[in-house]
This record gives C-alpha cells, structure tokens and sequence, in this order.
C-alpha cells in the first residue's frame, strides 16, 4: 500500500517550543510537532483487548507511549471557586441524577461514560441568578494561582515544550451554566443581561492572566467556546459582531502587548460563518477545526491563507474505516501541512469504536508527513 513520503524539512534538531513557534510563523522546521487531541473514556480500555499494553491506562502513559509531543497550560484555576457541592438526588441502575460541581442539575448515564449529559436545570435564570453565581468567578481570588507559583516560573524559564495561557470562554461556559436554548433566548429577551457577562468574562479572563503574562514567556493563548454546531454558530455573524467581536479585540491587544501573537479558542462544529470575524479581531488560530461538522483546513487555507494558523483538521470519523481511508485523509492534507502554520491532528478526542491497529497506521504515516 501506498504511504506517506516524508516531505523535506530543515537538517538540526530543534526543540518542540522552537519548532511550533517556527511552524506558527510560517518559518522552516526539522519537523512538525507530532501533537493529538486525546482520547474517550473507553478508548484505552478498549484498545487493551487489541495489543495495547495494560499498564498503558491514561493520556499521559498514552502521549510517552506513541511518541506524541504535548503542550501544557500555564497552571491557574480560570473556574469556578469555590465549585458547587456535587449532591446526588436520585439513582438508578440506569442513571444518577446530580447536581454537578458547576451547580446544574443533569442525568448521568451510568453504562456509557463518555456521553454528554443530559441537562435538566442550569443556574443562572436571571440577573439576581448571575449576581450570586459571579461571586465564584472572582478573578483576584488568591487560590487561582498556585502556592509555589515563584517555583513554577523558574521551572517553566527552563522549557523546551510550548506553553500556552488559557484565555477565556465569553460565551461558551455561560451557555453551559444558562443552557443553550435559554441563552439563545436571552440575547433577544435580556440583551442587557447578556451583554453584561459577556463583559464580565472579558474583565475576568484580562485581569486573571495579567500576574502570568508578567511572570511567563507564552507561546501562544487558547480559550474556549464550542459555540457552534453543525449547523453553525448558536448566534449569528451580526450578533457576533455586536456582543462578541469587541471583547475578543480586547483580550487580543492585551495579549498582543505581553509579547503573545498567535492566539485562538477551542470550538467544535462548523465554525466556517464567524472564522473571518475572529480573524478581525486578532483570533489567529482555529482548533481543532471539525472536518466531520463543516470547518474543513483546505478550504480555510484557501480563504484565508498565510493569516490563519491552524491545529487539527484529520477527520477522526475516518480512522473508523479502512487504512485507504485514512491515508486518503492525510495525503489531501500534504499540501496545506507543507504550507505551514499547520500542526494536524485528529479534530476530536479518539473513539472507542477506531481500531487500535487503525490508530498505530494514522500515527505512523502522520509521523511521516511531519518529518520524522
């Protein structure tokens, strides 16, 4: 069968920060970053019964295993603290119906650990709903940073990986604590009430990182939304525009002033209708770029060009199928890799369901067109 050829790539050897740095600046590397995204619950466990070795039981034995590089986060608390008191109201053999430890009331089901709860009642309903839950999102609480933080900096000084600063969810983590279609109704029933969360994350997220930015040398920030589906965004490109394009602007020039230049935020679905408005507001970078949902790395390549970075993009739907397929799915990826300012990997976390000599196939020729 057919593989993939390693592409050319500089002579040295460069350390996994030098190397995305280069890559996200469109600079040449010896290789690219060999990054993923993870895996379910049940893919480990599963993979055990098909040659994965026992004692290889979470992320971290996983990355050392395959030889997959990693990228960490500064170490600071950006939720909720105190969190809510997680309480059980009612258990079946089936289910357990909780309060979780972000205070919303949901059905979990027992036999499928991975699925997404279901969601029953949120806390926030109101402005004197907010005005109560605001108080865990104390930005100068002293707990956000971690006792031996002067150690922490001088350890990170002495790093050869990347580091990166998360830099908030604006409306991605107030759609989990209103649910979506309350808050899809808010912004035409509150929009005043709307409005001021979305400045308050915004406050939140610049003043909780100013002590790090001062402190630490950032590769680059990533925040979080996950505010699309498949069928698009939850509000439209013009609402974007009004509530959300200036508090982005502003998290971007203050990152843009503590030396960071490449920064972006984490959101599933087809992003492809507001891409362009991050882009404006300085939001360089698109991960993890769902092929399966509509958000596809060579149509953005060709739209967009040398201005957008991306990470991700490899249809995880097609490490399901036959080793054609996935070779298919990265040999239409070569080109936009060697264009750089590309590090991909699989748009999602790993499946149970993608067979364990399938993963070991992706890995290998994935590793290829990297440059190993």
């Amino acid at each position: 069968m057919e593989r993939i050829i390693k592409n050319k790539f500089l002579s040295g050897k460069l350390t996994n920060r030098e190397r995305f740095r280069r890559v996200m600046h469109y600079q040449n590397v010896d290789r690219i970053p060999n990054f993923e995204f993870g895996y379910w619950n049940e893919t480990l466990p599963t993979w055990h019964s098909q040659g994965l070795p026992p004692e290889i039981d979470n992320e971290e034995k996983a990355y050392k295993f395959f030889g997959i590089d990693s990228y960490k986060y500064v170490p600071i608390k950006n939720g909720l603290l105190p969190q809510f008191e997680q309480k059980v109201l009612e258990e079946t053999q089936e289910y357990m119906i909780i309060i979780d430890s972000e205070g919303i009331k949901c059905q979990i089901f027992k036999n499928r650990a991975s699925t997404i709860p279901h969601y029953l009642e949120y806390p926030i309903k109101n402005k004197d709903d907010w005005e109560r839950f605001k108080e865990r999102l104390n930005p100068d609480d002293p707990a956000r940073y971690p006792e031996n933080w002067d150690e922490i900096v001088l350890e990170l000084q002495k790093r050869d990986y990347p580091i990166c600063i998360h830099c908030g969810s604006l409306l991605g983590k107030l759609r989990d604590w209103m649910g979506f279609e309350n808050i899809a109704l808010a912004f035409y029933d509150m929009p005043d009430l709307v409005d001021e969360m979305i400045e308050y994350m915004t406050d939140f997220s610049i003043k909780l990182m100013e002590k790090a930015l001062k402190d630490v040398e950032v590769d680059f920030a990533l925040g979080w939304e996950d505010i699309a589906f498949n069928n698009g965004p939850i509000i439209s490109p013009q609402m974007f525009k009004e509530f959300l394009m200036p508090r982005y602007k502003r998290i971007a020039d203050f990152l843009h002033k503590h030396g960071v230049d490449i920064i972006g935020t984490d959101c599933d679905g087809n992003i492809m209708p507001i891409v362009e408005l991050w882009l404006e507001t300085g939001f360089n970078l698109m991960f993890p770029v769902e092929v399966h949902a509509g958000t596809d790395p060579v149509v953005l390549k060709k739209l967009y060009g040398d201005s957008i970075r991306l990470m991700g993009g490899v249809d995880k739907t097609k490490l399901q199928g036959s080793k054609e397929d996935i070779l298919k799915e990265l040999k239409r990826l070569e080109k936009v890799v060697e264009q750089g300012g590309f590090i991909p990997h699989i748009d999602h976390r790993c499946l149970p369901d993608v067979p364990y000599e399938n993963y070991l196939y992706y890995l290998e020729n994935k590793k290829a067109m990297l440059g190993y």
